[in-house]
């Protein structure tokens, strides 16, 4: 196994605008750092030019940095795997990839979402796949982080939560720097949550916005929707103060008021009155938002959780409810004690 200070070997596997960025990251830090993308061209520009006007325009990439569109030769021989694709094709990635996954091999996943036809979480997605024991040396990366800012060198921080307190060291030792300052997590499957529900509620608070409901509505969506996260994970084992950090406040209130926030985006144009269909057609990278509303609202009933901002982004995302009847419908329930 490496040793903590010495160069890593990462693949990063997914060349979008997150991807892109945090190898970057990587490998201006002096590790061997080879992307996967799945786009020829992409893979073309950032050899050639090192840059990603596709994912990440306007940001120069460190020289160092390859790219490669083969799987088999981003995998071969590498010490760290950082996950950065889709979560709905994460299942499918990690299939081509097993066989080439070696047994020490740190996993990390910086994806945010529930599989929908599963609900399953990446970390279960990665045992399905990998096998139970490839969790001992799984890393979940989440935190308020903009792509855009993170690679442009803006002070950011982030989350780095795993089972094995070795595997998070290495992996915030990996990726900090004077600009990223890594924090480590024993909270998995608490991480894992705050990354999925907040692009829900992120939706939610930018359908507010686009109905011009002003900021009052949109602090009482972000308190009510860290409730909800927080019941969600003490239903799932996940412990409480995780959602009052990074991966949870903090990346909820970002994704809720952030006008680089894909997800409040999507809420911002439905509330104006644009259909999803017209609005996903007009977006190049993926807002994870949409497929977590569905996985999300399944899991809760699964799980009989109350979760009624998720219910109602649900409803209007899926179910076409109009966006002011549903968000009338949250302010007519039933009074209550606010509790968690």
């Amino acid at each position: 196994m490496t040793t903590k200070n010495s160069a890593e070997r990462v693949a990063v596997i997914g060349g979008g605008s997150w991807g892109t960025a945090l190898a970057g990251v990587l490998a201006r830090n002096g590790h061997d750092t080879l992307l996967w993308a799945y786009e020829d061209e992409l893979v073309r520009e950032i050899n050639g030019s090192h840059t990603n006007s596709l994912y990440l325009p306007n940001i120069p990439l460190p020289p160092g940095l390859v790219c490669t569109g083969s799987l088999p030769e981003a995998l071969a021989g590498r010490d760290i795997i950082l996950l950065v694709t889709p979560v709905q094709v994460m299942r499918g990635v990690l299939a081509r990839a097993a066989a080439l996954i070696g047994p020490d091999t740190v996993i990390i996943n910086a994806s945010k979402g529930i599989e929908l036809e599963t609900l399953d979480t990446v970390s279960r997605v990665c045992a399905d796949l990998l096998g139970e024991q490839a969790l001992a040396r799984y890393v979940a990366l989440s935190g308020p982080t903009f792509a855009r800012e993170v690679a442009g060198g803006l002070p950011s921080l982030i989350v780095a939560a795993s089972r094995s307190e070795e595997c998070a060291r290495r992996v915030q030792t990996a990726l900090s720097n004077p600009t990223l300052r890594v924090y480590t997590n024993n909270d998995v499957i608490g991480v894992e949550l705050g990354g999925a529900v907040k692009n829900v509620i992120a939706i939610a608070a930018g359908i507010s916005d686009g109905l011009g409901f002003g900021h009052n509505a949109r602090a009482a969506l972000i308190t009510r929707g860290l409730a909800e996260m927080n019941r969600l994970g003490q239903a799932m084992g996940a412990q409480p103060a995780t959602f009052a950090g990074l991966a949870g406040m903090g990346d909820l209130v970002l994704t809720c008021t952030g006008d680089l926030s894909r997800n409040r985006t999507v809420g911002i144009k439905l509330g104006q009155g644009q259909r999803l269909a017209e609005i996903l057609a007009e977006m190049r990278m993926v807002a994870e938002g949409v497929k977590s509303a569905e996985s999300v609202y399944q899991l809760a009933r699964k799980l009989g959780v109350e979760m009624p901002i998720v219910e109602k982004t649900f409803q209007i995302l899926h179910e076409d409810k109009p966006a002011r009847q549903a968000v009338m419908e949250l302010m007519a329930r039933a009074l209550k004690a606010e509790g968690v």
